[in-house]
């Protein structure tokens, strides 16, 4: 693939304050709540942009997108926004703790040629497309990437990660912790010889979208549309897959708005292909022990290439479904490759959203009923809470996608069903912007 710097336009401390303040998490991942947090967190914030509020008066001159070019212009006229003098990939590394263990992911962000879907950019899993006609509106308006897609390359020399390691030892260019504990720092690699090597060793690979699909297919669809040389280079951000820090967590389902859902009836129907365990539970300690009990099977079954899923339907008891037989799948999707086939989300996409449940392709992309939840320290109580609350009708609660398994479904030429992974952490919005 194709790489070289840039210089991107960055939070000026001078004039911002802390610089840290003006990040954020990934629009797609921010709560109504989280917006408003960091609506007050700075007037620079950069949600303003990503992911800015809206209003019952927005029309066609006024609105979202508007108020976005908006904020940007005024932000580069008042040096909030400067852009660097010197052409730079960026190190980006991300210290942060899960399961009780530390881990250090190393990432370069630079410009890419953008590439049709093929054997130099794969794509791992679908998109949705509603959140696609957001953010294309968003980069006609403001002809800028602040968003960056989260690119995966094999390099067993670890040529890259040896210049950001170098590269971090000098001053940061900026170094913040988020809501999660999570340390992000950026540092410049601006030597003519480090941007020579990281260049070259890319030119020979391909690589996997592991977040940002949506982003990476705009980028497309605007190089397309606006015929602006410049919009054929999308600014992306690289990690290597031989390195630890390279962690992938699930990514839940709430069910809702179903016409005549029983969840009596999906537990009946499930015993097909399933074989289904129950925990039951009579009191606000009993419950929490099922919980765990659900929890500690669906790692056992993972642990021995099990299909299961836990499920939740505020019928008094939590409970588990394992795939009795692979055949149940092959049957239905035959023309899909065994790796496809074995992943716990397409069990569930196709064998129990799909067949029992009614809801299909359209309506999943559509995102008429099922909610994704990504795998925060809250989302499994979060998730129960709704059902509980009646908000929603089933929780189906997943293993993560193996890296692995991942791997060979891309090798493959496929994608997986939306929503499959969650990388953690998440590669943050505003470290650097790169204006057409």
């Amino acid at each position: 693939m194709q790489v070289r710097p840039f210089k991107a336009f960055r939070f000026d401390a001078g004039i911002v304050g802390d610089a840290g303040d003006c990040i954020a998490p990934p629009y797609d991942v921010i709560s109504d709540a989280q917006q408003e947090q960091l609506y007050k967190k700075s007037e620079y914030n950069i949600v303003r942009i990503i992911n800015g509020k809206t209003s019952a008066c927005d029309n066609g001159e006024n609105n979202q997108y508007t108020r976005a070019t908006q904020y940007l212009r005024t932000w580069i006229e008042r040096g909030a926004l400067r852009q660097d003098t010197a052409e730079t990939i960026y190190a980006y590394v991300q210290d942060f703790e899960w399961a009780a263990a530390r881990f250090q992911r190393l990432s370069f962000i630079a410009l890419a040629k953008l590439e049709e879907f093929g054997n130099v950019v794969k794509p791992h899993e679908r998109i949705l497309s509603k959140p696609l006609a957001d953010r294309l509106n968003l980069k006609r308006a403001t002809a800028a990437d602040f968003g960056l897609v989260f690119m995966l390359y094999e390099d067993q020399e670890k040529i890259a990660d040896e210049i950001i390691k170098r590269a971090a030892r000098a001053e940061p260019l900026i170094d913040f912790v988020d809501e999660q504990n999570v340390q992000h720092r950026l540092f410049a690699i601006a030597g003519a010889e480090d941007v020579e090597r990281i260049a070259g060793m890319m030119g020979t690979k391909s690589c996997v979208i592991a977040d940002g699909h949506h982003r990476y297919t705009t980028g497309l669809s605007y190089a397309a549309e606006s015929q602006n040389p410049q919009a054929g280079y999308q600014m992306l951000a690289f990690a290597n897959t031989c390195q630890k820090g390279l962690i992938v967590l699930s990514t839940h389902r709430l069910v809702g708005n179903l016409e005549d859902f029983s969840f009596a009836k999906l537990l009946a129907d499930l015993r097909e292909n399933f074989e289904v365990g129950e925990f039951k539970f009579d009191s606000t300690q009993a419950k929490t022990d099922a919980r765990e009990k659900m929890l500690a099977r669906m790692k056992a079954h993972y642990s021995d290439g099990k299909n299961a899923f836990g499920i939740y339907g505020a019928d008094g008891a939590f409970h588990i479904a394992v795939l009795k037989d692979q055949s149940a799948i092959d049957s239905i999707v035959p023309q899909m490759s065994p790796a496809w086939r074995s992943l716990d989300v397409s069990v569930l996409h196709k064998l129990i959203l799909e067949e029992l449940l009614g809801i299909d392709q359209a309506k999943l992309t559509a995102n008429e009923n099922v909610q994704y939840v990504k795998d925060t320290p809250n989302a499994i109580d979060d998730s129960i809470a709704q059902v509980d609350a009646g908000h929603k009708q089933a929780a189906f609660f997943m293993n993560p996608v193996k890296m692995e398994q991942l791997m060979k479904v891309t090798e493959a030429g496929e994608r997986m069903p939306q929503k499959s992974t969650y990388f953690y952490p998440k590669v943050y919005t505003g470290l650097t912007i790169h204006k057409l």
